[in-house]
């Protein structure tokens, strides 16, 4: 697997920094649809397009180390806030 995961989800364009992530699953607990933790403890895409957008965004935003960035449909990075 990549170190970069990225997805676009309606107008959303979301990358996760397999890097990056240290596994807290905050992710998780905020939209289990949308990511889980894989076997070595870091976040992965399930089904992000079943969860809606508000809290699709807050479950991006909740990471604490910024592993998860997210630009909106004119390329405008809105998370983490640049």
């Amino acid at each position: 697997m990549s170190d970069l995961d990225e997805r676009t989800v309606g107008d959303l364009r979301i990358r996760i920094d397999r890097t990056l992530c240290v596994g807290f699953g905050d992710c998780v607990t905020e939209a289990p649809e949308a990511f889980v933790l894989d076997d070595t403890g870091t976040a992965i895409f399930v089904n992000p397009d079943k969860v809606e957008r508000e809290r699709l965004l807050r479950a991006c935003d909740v990471c604490p180390v910024d592993a998860i960035t997210v630009w909106d449909g004119s390329g405008a990075q809105i998370i983490p806030p640049s």
